[in-house]
């Protein structure tokens, strides 16, 4: 009887696993340190001009503006191929020192990654000035200015946007608590669906028109803004 060649058929061939480019924790702490002397310098630059955004968008804007200066940064230090990618890993780190929860930080480059491109693979505006930016220049304030007259974003509109949220929910909620109270004690006999019924209902005729006044201010507003533009 022939010998098996057990070598042979104990030979388990892998695929090669796909290389995962990670990039080096000097390069990422460099990032981090340069982004946050960019941060630094800029606000300072920006502070005099009191721009009134929304909140959100501000924040976006500076963070989508940090990731292209970095990109290029991290160009600079010989990581041509992989310098958008790093720039992203040292944002993410730089949230998370500044104390978001990781998983919100991945969340938030996910949404950042989404911003940072626009139609026909184009990047968006505030990456690719910061990606152009020099240290000590007014690059920041060139993004904000293009912005200023854009109602969407500004502060005066997420004002009247978050008041009258809170409007509608508190409101709602006040009128349903008190057609509830209302129909229990003066109007007994009911049952507990048709008393919770009554009070959504109740709600629901506050909430709407509430909403529809809000989706007319901000057309009105829409429209005077194009017209004065």
């Amino acid at each position: 009887m022939k010998e098996k060649n057990t070598a042979v058929d104990e030979l388990i061939v892998e695929a090669p696993a796909p290389e995962t480019i990670t990039p080096d924790v000097s390069t990422m702490d460099a990032c981090v340190e340069h982004a946050r002397i960019v941060k630094s310098t800029q606000l300072e630059l920006i502070k005099s001009k009191n721009y009134d955004f929304a909140p959100e968008f501000y924040e976006m804007t500076i963070q989508l503006y940090l990731l292209g200066a970095m990109w290029k940064f991290a160009e600079n230090l010989g990581n041509s191929e992989q310098a958008r990618e790093i720039a992203f890993a040292a944002l993410q780190t730089m949230l998370i020192q500044d104390g978001l929860h990781k998983q919100k930080a991945i969340k938030r480059i996910e949404f950042l990654r989404k911003m940072s491109k626009l139609e026909e693979d184009h990047n968006a505006l505030a990456v690719a000035i910061g990606y152009e930016s020099e240290m000590g220049d007014s690059s920041l304030a060139e993004v904000f200015d293009h912005y200023v007259d854009e109602t969407q974003v500004s502060g005066a509109f997420w004002r009247l946007y978050d008041r009258g949220r809170k409007i509608m929910l508190y409101g709602g909620l006040l009128l349903a608590f008190l057609v509830i109270w209302f129909v229990t004690l003066f109007m007994p006999g009911n049952s507990t669906i048709a008393i919770l019924a009554a009070g959504l209902i109740a709600a629901a005729l506050f909430v709407i028109p509430v909403f529809l006044i809000g989706i007319f201010i901000y057309r009105t507003r829409i429209k005077k803004n194009k017209k004065v533009n």
